[in-house]
């Protein structure tokens, strides 16, 4: 009996070849006429340009292994932390992240104590934090803002936590559950009451290590060179369908899938496409399962690259580039110095800006045309950098309801889809909508719905 996977993106991609090595010969179902999902590279002018993610956590090793296991581990490149400086937007000037922060937990006295970023009344409240006891029991699931707010203060939600995680899950913190998004955060608390203490501890008891890896990894020639080396692996040994899976019925002990006005029948079905889709799709199988999955809210996003040639366009500060909080968002989000980020993705000869636009709250600018976005972006890189250029080349991609977000109660509507499951056989979720929203996450829990599978 076939086994069909729903989306062709990386979650999609790891999951057939997943089923490929294991000498199956899956049916994969993509709605748009090239696979890959938001991973779209390109090079223009010699510059790697990526219109979806463009790195992946280090620390999260399923992509690394995944790129070795591909032969692809010589192109493997990381993110230039000698120069890893980010600024944060304060009072109209870019102000840099002091150092000793993890994430918003402070880890040295002087850096933070003379930063511009916090108030005085704030900088006493961090170092208070420090005597703070554990709690008698767990608290329940809050938001990332009352979680921090309750540790550190409003102003550290408004001038670390909100800009830092806006620029990776594209979320509210006043809606994003903590248990989910900064689960090790919420282990410290439990057991020492303070962050800060915690995260000392941890660093004491860690293991002496002669060099760190980057925090970022890719690959030379952009994210696209992992998808398109997975889609030359399973493209001899996959029936791929381009069109967009319509329904799904139980089909005695399997699943029917409707796409393109026919009917496949499977022994095994992958969704590895988004909650939402994957809810509407699930109805006629299991209501109570469709409508957890149709309750994970998404955001929507945009990004912007704006490539120069360096003998045009001004300087710009050392370092990855910069956030803006909500509180003086205007139109940009974020900002990365591509190059100065990753060395090898441009050329001398050329600057790149990387523009990220949108998430929650802010999605009514995918709406405007691409030169409204292009032109309101180059207006507040003016009044930011101090000049501007005419660039000599711009590349924008929206990405609609494409970042799941993972609100308040998340854990616990992820273990009920978990437990519906288990009264499934044969079906499996995948993708950035369950317990990661990285391209590691996505390849781990791409493979492993695949694994599920073959092994059942």
């Amino acid at each position: 009996m076939r086994t069909v996977i729903i989306g062709g993106g990386v979650t999609g991609l790891s999951a057939a070849y997943e089923l490929v090595q294991a000498g199956r010969r899956p049916t994969l179902i993509e709605a748009q006429p090239f696979l890959g999902g938001v991973v779209q590279t390109e090079t223009v002018e010699g510059c790697v340009l990526e219109g979806g993610p463009d790195s992946f956590l280090s620390a999260k090793p399923a992509a690394n292994d995944l790129i070795q296991e591909l032969g692809l581990g010589d192109q493997l490149i990381g993110s230039n932390d000698s120069s890893r400086v980010t600024y944060l937007l304060r009072n109209g000037r870019l102000v840099p992240l002091p150092d000793g922060l993890l994430m918003m937990v402070p880890t040295k006295v002087l850096p933070v104590a003379l930063s511009p970023l916090l108030s005085w009344s704030t900088k006493i409240r961090m170092g208070l934090e420090y005597f703070r006891k554990p709690p008698a029991q767990p608290l329940a699931d809050r938001s990332v803002a009352e979680f921090i707010e309750d540790h550190y203060g409003r102003e550290t939600v408004d001038y670390l936590a909100e800009p830092l995680l806006s620029g990776v899950y594209g979320g509210s913190v006043d809606r994003l559950s903590v248990k989910s998004v900064l689960a090790r955060f919420v282990e410290i608390e439990n057991k020492y009451g303070s962050l800060t203490r915690g995260v000392l501890e941890a660093r004491k008891r860690a293991p002496r290590r002669t060099s760190s890896p980057p925090l970022f990894q890719t690959l030379k020639g952009g994210l696209g060179q992992l998808t398109g080396e997975l889609e030359k692996r399973i493209r001899p040994h996959t029936d791929v369908i381009t069109g967009r899976a319509e329904r799904v019925e139980r089909a005695g002990a399997g699943y029917a899938v409707r796409v393109n006005g026919e009917t496949l029948e499977a022994g095994g079905l992958i969704f590895a496409c988004p909650a939402w889709q994957a809810g509407a799709l699930l109805r006629p199988v299991h209501e109570e399962l469709a409508a957890l999955l149709e309750a994970i809210d998404y955001s929507s996003s945009v990004t912007l690259a704006l490539g120069y040639r360096r003998e045009q366009c001004g300087p710009v500060p050392p370092g990855f580039g910069f956030l803006i909080p909500s509180l003086e968002r205007k139109t940009l989000v974020a900002c990365t110095f591509v190059g100065a980020k990753f060395p090898y993705r441009v050329p001398e000869t050329h600057l790149v800006l990387r523009c990220f636009l949108g998430g929650a709250g802010h999605e009514e600018v995918l709406d405007r045309s691409d030169e409204e976005i292009a032109g309101a972006v180059r207006a507040e890189l003016r009044a930011l950098l101090g000049w501007d250029a005419e660039p000599a080349f711009v590349r924008l991609r929206r990405w609609r309801r494409s970042m799941a977000q993972y609100a308040v109660g998340h854990g616990a509507r992820i273990e009920k889809v978990r437990e519906i499951l288990r009264g499934l056989p044969g079906l499996e979720l995948a993708g950035n909508a369950y317990d990661g929203i990285g391209v590691p996450d996505c390849v781990r829990t791409g493979r492993a719905a695949a694994r599920a599978l073959t092994t059942a």
